[in-house]
Parts: C-alpha cells; structure tokens; sequence
C-alpha cells in the first residue's frame, strides 16, 4: 500500500510535470533564460523565504518529538540565514539593487503563496501545516535532480542547480517526507483529506511562482 506521500505526489503527477516544462525552467537548465526574469524570481524568491521560515518555526513550535522541534527549527534558520546569504551572491552576479529588492513589494501569485502558508500555519493542525510546507522542498529537489541531468556546460545558473540538487538539501527533503507519512499514519482520514488538499495548494502555488517569473508578474491595478 502507498504511503500518504507517494499517493499525494501521484496524484499530482500531471501538474509537476508541468512544473518541469514551464519555460522559465526549461530556459534555467539550457542557460538561456533572460537576466530580468532571474532578477525577477530572486527578489519573489526572497521574500517568500521569509514568510516559509516563519511556517517552519512554526511548524517547530508544535512539532510533536524534540528531534522535530530542532530539524524544523534549524530549517527555518536556513531559509532566513543560509538562504539570504546565497540571493546575496546571486544579486551581486545578476546585477540586483539589494536596496531595490528590500523594497520589492511581493507579486500576486507570491502574496498568495505565502499568505496561504501562514494562515495554515495560524489556523489548521500541525499535519496539514507540514503537508503543505513538503511541496517546496521536495518539488525544488526533483526539479534540481532533473536539471542538473541536462543542464547545458557553463550554465550561469549553475550555483542555482547545484544548491538544488546537493546532497543535503535531499536529506533535508526526504526528512519531512519522513515525517509528513508519520504524522498521517496516525491521523483521521478527514486530516488526511486536509493534508492532501493543502498539498495539492502548496503544488499549484509552486507552479505559478515560476510562471509568474517567468511573466514579470505585477499588480495590474
């Protein structure tokens, strides 16, 4: 029988997919995608970091064993420390204003996104909020894997790729895999149903993200 994450990343197979074939990832592995989009996915991802190191303390918070409470402890830390530290280097080589970015306001689509993970985190269990916090780590490594296999020699983004596909970042991934199936093993099936959905959200947003990139989304108002 298929764990509750296996059944989840199935039943979403045709929207990761598409996840792989948005043009601005395709581009990303050829190294051909513009700087201006870059520029664009870097201070959106910026700032979305902030908002999904404040899940993952939270999601600390309620964690339900002490070696939970440090790995996402130590997970928000790195989306806020580690993290920052590696969009610094890469708005120094992409020629972005660390200034225009500390007053970039976020897109739609990444308002949405980190709107929805926080009130997840505010308002539902601790298994739906984990449900919804594995998408953007386990999508990033299985887009990372799939990149690194084709991506073109030279490629500019290649610090991108390699942080991505890195060893740690897949362990990190296959934790809360880990825990994600642990905590739905002994939840209701309603919970499961909630954790599935927040899943299936968390995959929508992390397709739009890159499309929005990828469209130099703004405000239209």
């Amino acid at each position: 029988m298929p764990t509750f994450t296996e059944s989840a990343w199935a039943a979403n197979a045709d929207l990761i997919r598409r996840i792989h074939d948005l043009p601005f990832n395709r581009d990303l592995a050829a190294g051909t995608l513009g700087r201006e989009r870059f520029q664009e996915y870097m201070i959106q991802d910026s700032l979305y970091l902030v908002a999904y190191g404040r899940a993952l303390a939270v999601a600390a918070a309620r964690a339900r064993t002490p070696a939970e409470v440090e790995f996402f402890g130590e997970s928000a830390k790195v989306a806020i420390v580690v993290e920052r530290a590696l969009h610094e280097g890469f708005f120094k080589t992409f020629g972005i204003d660390p200034a225009t970015a500390a007053k970039a306001e976020p897109s739609p689509t990444g308002f949405g996104y980190t709107n929805f993970l926080l009130a997840t985190a505010q308002t539902a269990s601790v298994e739906t909020l984990v449900a919804a916090i594995l998408p953007c780590f386990w999508i990033y490594w299985d887009v990372g894997m799939a990149i690194k296999a084709k991506a073109a020699m030279g490629n500019p983004y290649q610090a991108w790729i390699d942080t991505y596909s890195d060893e740690g970042f897949a362990t990190a991934t296959k934790r809360v895999i880990a825990i994600t199936d642990a905590l739905a093993a002994a939840a209701s099936d309603g919970e499961r149903a909630r954790m599935a959905e927040a899943f299936r959200w968390s995959c929508r947003f992390e397709w739009a993200f890159w499309d929005s990139a990828w469209r130099l989304e703004r405000w239209p108002v």
